[in-house]
């Protein structure tokens, strides 16, 4: 089957690898852009596991082929697969209301729009298919970075909204070659798919800033939160997916999502209390590693070095939207802290949010960023980190001085190695 993908977004290029990778002739139609030339040059903008090679294989064996954005498919194809970036709703009405007439249209949304979008961007495709030939469906984005590409070719869920059932079972078709070890296709309509979507991420943001909270009293308390995580997981009503304390989570996705579910609600005439409050609670939890620092130090800042490692908002990510570092550095910085900054990846990203500037050095290797600090700020949990050498650690800092932003480390065994070792909710 021909299919005419539009999009930048890292959904638009895993569905567009991964539909020409079964067969399908895909054209994927990017804006011009950083993106589409490093697409076009082989370089996937995306640090995603296997993307890159996977993109290349497709457009190597002549499956997959790049078009201009704002071109219309040839009249015979019946699929747009739509995967754009928040800011391109009104992109997608034209698209579509200048679409070919063609039997049986299927256009499905996987785009990142509000709840109700797909019934707007019908309405739209009604203007060019006024015998009402042409369907959307709502796929909604359950992608996560770091693990996009395995998310589609495997997934563990799709919600797939829609009214028409040929379109809903032209949709399941596609999705046939990812669909095979259960049916896990779950068919609602089209505003109940994104909204589900919507408070999927509202109860894991939920649960992360309840631990967060959970961890601070457990601060207070003299209790180590990690065996209270343990004991709340093995209860069957709770489960233990996402009940990792930490110093906040970002991400421009999650974020996004958390704050669209809590605009949803505002106007849909009920106050949004509990989202804020998973918010207001996240925010203060990205300051938690420095009001650690600032205490242990008694508020003597000014003038020290400290090490960060891990910049990226979540592991096997180059980006950093949204990210604890980042207001984490502008503390340390009005402190007048020397910051010394390594990361696998988000380097490059750090590097253009924060300019040049002398009190913030960027490292390649993990260990030069630690030589004559006074303390390691862990923040990113990238898995170098979880074994490091302790003892060239120690023999590299100045202070022995580790806070641990996501728990990665057995407190008893950094303190045996020599280390003060403040970690989130653990003695």
């Amino acid at each position: 089957m021909k299919l005419d993908v539009y999009g930048e977004s890292l959904c638009a290029l895993v569905a567009s690898a991964a539909l020409a990778s079964t067969g399908h002739q895909v054209v994927l139609h990017m804006p011009e852009g950083d993106a589409r030339t490093g697409v076009l040059a082989g370089d996937c903008p995306f640090r995603e596991p296997g993307l890159s090679e996977f993109l290349i294989e497709q457009q190597a064996a002549g499956r997959l082929q790049l078009a201009d954005f704002a071109a219309l498919p040839d009249s015979e194809e019946a699929v747009i697969w739509l995967a754009l970036l928040p800011g391109q709703f009104e992109f997608a009405q034209r698209l579509l209301a200048r679409l070919p007439v063609h039997p049986q249209r299927l256009v499905v949304n996987q785009s990142t729009f509000p709840v109700g979008s797909s019934e707007l961007l019908q309405k739209a495709l009604n203007s060019a298919h006024a015998d009402g030939s042409g369907a959307v469906v709502a796929l909604p984005d359950l992608l996560t970075e770091g693990g996009a590409l395995q998310g589609f070719l495997r997934a563990e869920q799709w919600l797939l909204g829609g009214e028409e059932d040929w379109a809903l079972g032209l949709t399941t078709e596609l999705l046939r070659p990812y669909n095979r070890r259960r049916d896990n296709i779950q068919r609602m309509r089209s505003r109940e798919a994104e909204f589900t979507k919507l408070a999927i991420t509202g109860m894991l943001a939920t649960r992360l800033s309840y631990m967060n909270d959970m961890a601070n009293l457990a601060d207070v308390l003299d209790v180590d939160i990690e065996r209270v995580r343990q004991g709340m997981g093995a209860d069957a009503r709770i489960g233990e997916a996402y009940l990792y304390p930490g110093c906040g989570f970002g991400g421009l996705k999650f974020s996004r999502d958390v704050m669209s579910l809590a605009e949803t609600l505002v106007e849909g005439g009920m106050p949004a209390r509990l989202l804020d409050e998973v918010l207001r609670i996240n925010e203060r939890q990205k300051e938690l590693l420095f009001r650690k620092l600032w205490q242990h130090y008694r508020a003597d800042l000014k003038g020290r070095k400290v090490a960060i490692w891990g910049g990226a908002f979540k592991p096997e990510s180059a980006r950093i939207d949204n990210a604890p570092v980042l207001p984490l550095l502008e503390a340390l910085w009005a402190q007048g802290v020397e910051v010394h900054v390594h990361d696998p990846r988000a380097l490059p990203a750090l590097r253009a949010w924060a300019g040049e500037r002398a009190d913030l050095v960027l490292h390649e290797d993990p260990y030069a960023a630690l030589q004559g600090v006074d303390a390691l700020l862990l923040v990113t949990e990238w898995k170098p980190f979880w074994s490091p050498d302790f003892p060239r650690m120690r023999a590299a800092m100045r202070e022995a001085v580790l806070l641990d932003g996501r728990n990665i480390w057995d407190p008893a065994f950094v303190q045996h190695s020599g280390f003060v070792y403040y970690g989130i909710g653990r003695h």
